[in-house]
């Protein structure tokens, strides 16, 4: 086997010419991967063509993928929206999944390969969820947490089942004894990797943490071991390698105690995979697809994406009723869940080369992960559009904690006002700050927020709000970003010292962030004159929304019963 480097070379830039353009249209890369397989591989063009070399590359790329997906998934999550995010993912994997099952099975398809064709109509696109919920800005909804369990659970259950037809494709007929040895196998397997990975794992990273070996590349060359054992593991028993990494990668998020260590390695694993190895993958596997499809099959390819789009909106929505929600959520819901995306292709591909499913139905399968996840930005952003409307759209999902960093006396008196609504945390690294803090009985973190372990300890994955009030602008962007990276915080509001720092502004913009103040303002006067009672507090019923702020330093906003951070662009008259 001879590594062409021109032919990676001419691989890695159609991944990246097509990835980059996705992304500029609004739509995961991996489509535009994809896409460029297509048409500049055999399918189409011919300009592109597959070699062992590249071969091998892929299924790196694909392992490191789903190494990457399973760390990237938060148990918190879970937690915050398990019975409304169970009820999506079952309603929204069983109906597609029954419906494309029965047709695949009317058009004569055997069936081994109808299970599959169904599973493969139950997946959701997990890999590229928190980014769409991001640039939608729906991060801190109640919906938002319910797609992000239903897409976990729904994409572990198809991992599962998954596993179990490749174990089922090996006896080829219902031999009771050899799938029973089968079967064995495969929870013998699930077994030993639950232990090696919760009982053994956690223990090892304890004691190399407690000797420092706490760097990066001994740290990467470590993760990467742990993943191919676990791959190996998976082939042993005649299951896919990717099954391994996926559960490698759920048990590494947790084992790894160190925050920054853990969101180190994920960055590492993100930026090795989905921008090297991964993109090779997805240009290679769009060689593979067949435009016959649309000759041969094309009620076939019609009614299976119909059956996908329907059988997963209005299972959703059905399954969703006993949350208590509503209908209209849970269509918007499954609209969310509507797009395949990655590991659809993954396994299509993986079925494809077990000789479960033909080229045809990989075909089929890749333009259904295609137009569905096409779909998902704009159908969700009407979805979420419709809710609010109808004034339906619930925000906090469960994360109603505010974290700010800051106990100097403007931060105390903003917190023991929220506190009375909602839980806070402050953070500091002044042992004086903190000691008044805690006599107005405010829960309180000492330390520097920059650090991951810190901004953990104040149960920021619990929070919606973070607030920056330190009197370092910079300081304060810093640790949103942070925030937001690590801890996905959806609403965040930065102390800003001054205007005009183009850098900083535009840092905010991207992060969809708040000023926290109407105006910049030196925080260090303002706490000074509170210290030498030079202030006092003022209410002001508010008639009109165009409000002149003055000298006043506006903290909050009352709605009724209801506290909340001031903000200019959201005032009502009858506010105070």
């Amino acid at each position: 086997m001879e590594l062409s480097l021109l032919n990676l070379i001419l691989v890695l830039l159609a991944a990246w010419l097509g990835g980059n353009l996705a992304t500029r249209l609004g739509y995961p890369s991996v489509l535009g991967e994809l896409i460029a397989g297509i048409l500049l591989g055999p399918p189409l063009l011919g300009l592109l063509e597959p070699n062992a070399a590249t071969t091998v590359l892929a299924q790196v790329g694909v392992l490191l993928m789903m190494l990457y997906v399973g760390l990237e998934i938060n148990f918190s999550d879970v937690k915050r929206a398990s019975w409304p995010g169970f009820l999506a993912a079952i309603g929204g994997f069983i109906v597609p999944a029954v419906m494309g099952y029965a047709l695949s099975h009317t058009f004569g398809f055997d069936f081994i390969a109808s299970l599959f064709i169904g599973m493969a109509m139950g997946v959701t696109a997990l890999v590229v969820k928190s980014r769409i919920l991001l640039e939608l800005n729906i991060l801190d909804t109640r919906i938002s947490h319910v797609m992000m369990v239903g897409s976990l659970i729904t994409d572990t259950l198809c991992l599962i089942i998954f596993a179990g037809i490749l174990s089922l494709s090996e006896v080829g007929s219902l031999n009771v004894a050899e799938i029973a040895l089968i079967l064995l196998r495969v929870i013998a397997f699930f077994v030993v990797t639950w232990f090696v990975g919760l009982r053994i794992v956690p223990r090892l990273y304890a004691w190399l943490h407690s000797r420092n070996y706490n760097g990066r590349t001994f740290n990467a060359t470590l993760i990467l071991l742990i993943a191919f054992l676990f791959a190996e593991a998976a082939e042993l028993v005649g299951l896919h390698g990717v099954i391994g990494t996926f559960l490698a990668g759920l048990y590494l998020r947790e084992a790894i105690a160190s925050r920054k260590l853990s969101h180190d390695m994920t960055g590492l694993v993100k930026d090795v995979s989905l921008g090297f190895l991964a993109p090779i993958y997805f240009v290679t596997a769009g060689f593979q697809v067949s435009f016959g499809v649309f000759r041969e099959d094309l009620a076939l390819l019609l009614l299976l994406i119909a059956a996908a789009v329907v059988g997963k909106v209005i299972g959703t929505a059905l399954f969703y009723l006993p949350s208590g929600f509503g209908w209209r959520e849970g269509v918007v819901i499954g609209a969310g869940m509507n797009g395949r995306g990655v590991v659809e292709i993954i396994i299509a591909n993986i079925g494809l080369q077990a000789g479960i499913i033909n080229q045809e139905v990989f075909s089929i399968l890749v333009f259904m992960a295609i137009i569905t996840t096409a779909m998902t930005p704009t159908t969700l952003q009407w979805g979420i559009n419709w809710l609010k409307r109808r004034n339906e759209l619930v925000r906090s999902g469960g994360r109603d904690g505010v974290v700010i960093v800051g106990a100097g006396p403007v931060a105390r008196v903003l917190a023991k006002e929220l506190s009375s609504s909602n839980p806070v945390t402050l953070i500091d690294a002044n042992e004086t700050n903190c000691q008044e803090a805690e006599k107005l009985g405010l829960a309180v973190v000492r330390g520097n927020a920059l650090n991951s372990d810190i901004l953990s300890s104040a149960k920021i994955e619990e929070a919606g709000t973070l607030i920056t009030l330190t009197p370092n602008p910079q300081v304060n962007v810093m640790i949103a970003q942070r925030a937001r990276e690590l801890f996905l915080v959806p609403d965040l509001r930065i102390h800003l010292t001054e205007k005009g720092d183009k850098e900083l502004t535009e840092i905010i913009k991207e992060l969809n962030a708040k000023p926290l103040f109407a105006n910049p303002v030196n925080i260090l006067e303002r706490d000074e004159k509170l210290l030498a009672n030079e202030v006092q507090a003022v209410s002001q019923t508010i008639e009109q929304t165009d409000v002149e702020t003055g000298l006043v330093l506006p903290l909050l906003v009352v709605r009724g019963q209801v506290k909340k951070l001031f903000s200019s662009q959201d005032l009502e008259p009858g506010d105070r």
